[in-house]
């Protein structure tokens, strides 16, 4: 037999074994899938008639899980976390709390609220109410303090933001009664800022509820400090002239003074007297303010400073924007339209600071 008949019978064996291991491995193969087939129909069987008891073990398998694992990494997230608030994405913090390049608005007006303040050693009533910028009725009252030496280190006082009353309404009381019964216009009630009311357009109070009294005095008690309470007449109209050059605009009684919630002066007077110009100008606004003034005018005098005029009667104004006046001219006649509870005129002087106060000009 020759070499090449020899090899090509080696090929042919080879290719026999071959054949054969395919066979094998084919029918090896059928086998397996069909048991793998098997298996997975009976387990799907199984998995639907028990799925509530596996989904339960799976839920909370689960859930365990997730608690390890958050344990075990808690510590590796929170470096992450930290590692990123330190990259630029938080730039903008950093630059917040930059002192130098972001200025805080805070406003200087009091909140309204109650101060708790403690006695300190060489405190009296008296320097307590100075540094309060309250008068030393207030701070008594308010601590039903029998004498100005009743009080004693370390006694906590309770210091009103305004001098004047803090009362608790009664049933069927109104800002009219109760500003009667502490001698005051009930004007003062109103425009405290901070004093809330069940109906904003008749001042209906609820009973229960605190209302801070300006100016209020308490019923049945003696008035330490009476030079702070009394009541100030101001002169007629013609021929009357303030320092600063501004001259009364009205006649009456001085019924709320100026503060840093009421920055105007309120004179009173129920026989409605004319108001004229304080100064001389250019009316810069004449009519009615829905904003609580009424009926009103405003004038610029051209040197810095401003006047309003409040509360005017209806169909009184006899001015008009654009209108130059002279000091002493007619503008119109008080009222208690507006935000008012009586007839009265608000008259606010307006400088290159803002407003200040007309009893500063007006003497």
């Amino acid at each position: 037999m020759s070499i090449k008949e020899n090899i090509d019978g080696e090929i042919g064996l080879v290719k026999e074994f071959l054949n054969a291991q395919g066979e094998f491995l084919n029918g090896f193969g059928k086998r397996f899938l069909g048991w793998a087939e098997f298996l997975k129909v009976l387990i799907s069987k199984l998995m639907y008639r028990q799925r509530g008891r596996f989904s339960q073990t799976f839920v909370g398998a689960s859930m365990a899980l997730l608690f390890f694992l958050t344990i075990v990494f808690s510590s590796q997230l929170e470096s992450l976390i930290n590692n990123s608030d330190k990259s630029t994405g938080s730039n903008y913090l950093i630059m917040a709390a930059d002192n130098s390049a972001v200025d805080t608005l805070v406003s200087e007006l009091p909140k309204g609220e109650v101060t708790e303040y403690r006695v300190a050693e060489g405190d009296t009533v008296s320097s307590i109410a100075q540094k309060f910028g309250v008068t030393i009725d207030t701070i008594m009252w308010e601590n039903n303090l029998k004498s100005v030496d009743a009080i004693k280190v370390g006694q906590i006082l309770r210091i009103l933001p305004v001098t004047g009353v803090r009362y608790k309404v009664k049933r069927g009381e109104t800002i009219y009664s109760i500003a009667k019964a502490h001698q005051v216009d009930a004007q003062n009630i109103i425009d405290y800022p901070f004093n809330t009311f069940s109906n904003d357009e008749t001042f209906a109070l609820s009973a229960g509820q605190d209302l801070m009294i300006p100016e209020g005095i308490k019923p049945k008690e003696i008035i330490l400090d009476t030079k702070k309470y009394a009541a100030r007449t101001v002169a007629a109209i013609p021929g009357v002239v303030g320092e600063g050059n501004f001259m009364w605009p009205t006649s009456g009684t001085i019924s709320q003074r100026y503060s840093w919630y009421h920055r105007a002066v309120d004179v009173a007077n129920r026989s409605n007297p004319t108001i004229v110009a304080a100064q001389g100008g250019t009316v810069t606004s004449a009519g009615w303010n829905g904003g609580g003034y009424g009926n009103y005018v405003v004038i610029n005098h051209g040197n810095g400073y401003s006047t309003l005029y409040a509360h005017m009667l209806n169909n009184s104004v006899v001015v008009k924007a654009g209108q130059v006046v002279k000091q002493g001219q007619k503008l119109g006649t008080m009222g208690s339209t507006g935000r008012s509870t009586g007839t009265h005129l608000h008259f606010e002087i307006k400088g290159p600071s803002g407003n200040m106060d007309p009893l500063s000009v007006l003497r």
